[in-house]
């Protein structure tokens, strides 16, 4: 039941004391009382601040050889007597304030309003964002088949022979029969032109040819490929490479080249029983394959370390001038088309930001490219938590005044060590702390309080994040609503694929969302859990074979 776990999980972060004037425990303790203020300001403080007093009166010399012989230096003296703008207390009330004021229902559907408003001008004219693509047809759950999947990441491409059931009984609906993994490294990457597309050739023949694949001589398999890096595709099965990234070379002599071409000559050259059917992008695939088991999918999410919303839109919601170029028979059969929203590059002027946000930003090479990306992603939730936690040991005595040498680094904390020192689940944070540690060493090893504080910022942030998306997720829903000639009251139940290690993995965000998805959409009006967020297992390889089959049928 979302709604009490969003009001749980709220509980659970709301444990700051009251307004006091107490101080950070730097005991080390190891297993606190969870019930006492964090920290307690200990009466060596005093002594030294009523030294460091003396000291500058000119009395301390003589005392401090008496009273403090282990400190030979007024350098050292000076050292050990640190003091802080504020208490950690003080500081973590201003971040919950600050991250949590946005999140109010109300706010969030303003919010979600003016991402609405957004949507208008690119729906007529860009060329990066709202852009259809040429699948137009999605899958009844119904169609039946053997096809070869294709799934060029930028760290593996994966070879699957994917079985479609449909609803027959007693199997499942869509099932790997045999998936070859091959490791994209270097040596791969710094392949020049057509040499890696010989590559892949190589890698789908030693597929198909497992003994465990080849059923006959005479098979033939219709492929899919969920290629995940930019293409300018012409058509459903063709497009012209882009430049890949990564450190990619394969784009050397290729570039503007016809991806599906340049796969299927050595494909031909090896007299491989293929041919390449349908190109779609990660986005597209995650809706597909979701929308094979759940019919009422229209959206799918993509967020890991990046963020992308594809939807099955209206043709009309376009400007014919995003069609330049499509066939007349396709535009012509066409009322629905998948669209790549791009919604990362949204919300400019939509989110308010923190000091915190401002800093990522200032340091960022491109700030304005995607706002809503900056926001809501893994690349960039724990970049906002180490410039928090950066603050924190400056100006609070986080880690005792100490701070990691790497956590000076933009990008050092990463996402995932967040999210696993969330799901710690020991009484006194002891995984979380040998993790951290592991990560980021101190002279002397984070307490309790220091990884509660890490966690209690993590768990802000993420939150968020997760309203956030809500909030764009809403924004999006509306707008296909009124291409529909709908309103929220009429609209039908809409279900949401979703892939990616952020929405997957990181502790309870999905439900989060789901939570914030709930309140918006029936404050606009509609049924309660009109939307439901649902994962989409192996969505690139399931995804690219139902693509293929959704041209046969």
């Amino acid at each position: 039941m979302p709604a009490r776990l969003l009001k749980r999980f709220k509980s659970r972060r709301m444990t700051l004391p009251p307004e006091s004037d107490c101080a950070r425990d730097t005991s080390g303790t190891s297993a606190p009382d969870r019930n006492r203020c964090w920290y307690i300001k200990p009466m060596l403080d005093f002594w030294q601040s009523l030294l460091a007093a003396l000291e500058r009166i000119a009395m301390l010399p003589s005392l401090i050889q008496s009273v403090l012989p282990t400190l030979p230096s007024r350098k050292r003296v000076r050292d050990a007597v640190r003091t802080y703008d504020r208490s950690m207390d003080d500081l973590l009330r201003e971040i919950q304030r600050l991250l949590e004021a946005p999140l109010d229902p109300a706010k969030l559907l303003q919010m979600s309003g003016k991402l609405h408003d957004e949507f208008a001008p690119k729906l007529q004219a860009s060329d990066i964002c709202m852009l259809p693509s040429y699948n137009d047809k999605l899958p009844t759950g119904r169609e039946q088949g053997t096809y070869l999947a294709l799934d060029v990441g930028g760290s593996t491409f994966r070879v699957a022979v994917v079985e479609l059931n449909g609803h027959k009984p007693g199997a499942k609906s869509m099932r790997i029969v045999n998936m070859k993994s091959y490791k994209i490294d270097n040596s791969v990457r710094y392949l020049r032109g057509t040499a890696f597309f010989d590559w892949m050739a190589e890698k789908i023949e030693a597929a198909i040819t497992d003994p465990q694949v080849k059923t006959n001589g005479t098979q033939s398999f219709s492929m899919g490929l969920a290629w995940s890096f930019p293409v300018e595709q012409t058509s459903i099965h063709s497009g012209n490479l882009l430049a890949m990234g990564k450190g990619f070379r394969a784009t050397e002599g290729t570039l503007g080249q016809d991806l599906c071409e340049l796969i299927m000559a050595p494909c031909r050259k090896r007299n491989l029983p293929v041919s390449l059917d349908s190109i779609v992008n990660d986005s597209s695939a995650t809706l597909l394959s979701r929308a094979y088991e759940d019919p009422a999918t229209r959206f799918a999410v993509i967020l890991g370390t990046g963020f992308n919303i594809a939807v099955h839109l209206p043709t009309s919601t376009l400007a014919a001038s995003k069609y330049k170029g499509y066939p007349k028979k396709w535009l012509d059969e066409a009322n629905h088309v998948l669209v790549n929203t791009e919604l990362s590059m949204f919300g400019k002027n939509v989110w308010p930001l923190t000091r915190w946000d401002e800093q990522l930003l200032a340091g960022h090479v491109r700030p304005d490219f995607q706002p809503f990306e900056h926001m809501i992603s893994g690349r960039y939730l724990g970049e906002i938590v180490r410039l928090i936690i950066v603050e924190a040991v400056k100006t609070a005595g986080l880690f005792s005044g100490d701070i990691p040498d790497k956590l000076n680094e933009p990008y050092a904390l990463d996402t995932g060590t967040l999210a696993a020192m969330e799901m710690d689940g020991s009484k006194n944070f002891t995984n979380a702390i040998a993790l951290f540690q592991s990560k980021h060493p101190l002279s002397k090893p984070p307490t309790y309080n220091d990884i509660h504080f890490v966690c209690q910022i993590s768990q802000l942030v993420s939150h968020r994040a997760a309203a956030f998306l809500a909030a764009g997720i809403h924004a999006l829903w509306m707008l296909r609503t009124e291409a529909e000639g709908l309103t929220p009251a009429t609209a039908e139940r809409l279900a949401i694929g979703c892939n990616g290690s952020v929405i997957e993995k990181y502790p309870l965000f999905r439900e989060l969302c789901q939570s914030h998805l709930d309140e918006l959409t029936t404050a606009s009006g509609a049924e309660p859990k009109s939307i439901s967020l649902e994962i989409a297992v192996e969505s690139a390889i399931f995804g690219a074979a139902v693509a293929a089959c959704c041209l046969e049928s």
